[in-house]
């Protein structure tokens, strides 16, 4: 009896651990950190407006923003099926690429990105550290790969 239940919680407490990011970096890649902007929308931050599409299209397609502006993306999901919108460098979204195809069906918000439901707008305002290239990307099963995807060029 004791060794169902001991494993029951041992899985428990992955799941957990693996949905909360472990206390890593919340930057974009290992180069310089970026992070959230406290809150919803900063006032005089930057906005850019995004669709996220059924066809596994982002738009626009390229983006651009400044080194250490806050920037708030104004995501809107126009399809009938769920999307997310996850900020990061070619790495970094090759990790949440990974981690997302463990743990399918397990959407979340986090501080690099946001879960978007059918019809439902979000915001999700950042600020970038450095200058360098980003996407943004949907990690869920088969959009990724199927070129659901945007560049960021941050000066």
């Amino acid at each position: 009896m004791r060794a169902p239940a001991l494993a029951l919680a041992f899985a428990f407490v992955l799941v957990v651990t693996a949905c909360s990011g472990g206390g890593s970096s919340s930057s974009p890649s290992g180069a310089a950190p970026s992070s959230p902007a406290a809150g919803s929308a900063s006032a005089g931050a930057h906005r850019i407006e995004v669709k996220l599409t059924d066809a596994l299209k982002m738009e626009p397609g390229e983006m651009a923003v400044k080194a250490g502006q806050p920037v708030t993306f104004v995501v809107t999901n126009s399809g009938a099926n769920e999307h997310e919108f996850y900020l990061g460098d070619a790495a970094a979204q090759d990790k949440h690429e990974s981690e997302m195809a463990s743990m399918v069906g397990m959407m979340h918000d986090e501080p690099e990105g946001i879960a978007v439901k059918p019809g439902e707008t979000k915001e999700l305002t950042y600020t970038f550290a450095a200058a360098g290239a980003f996407l943004a990307g949907c990690h869920v099963t088969g959009h990724y790969g199927g070129g659901m995807k945007a560049s960021i060029t941050v000066t």
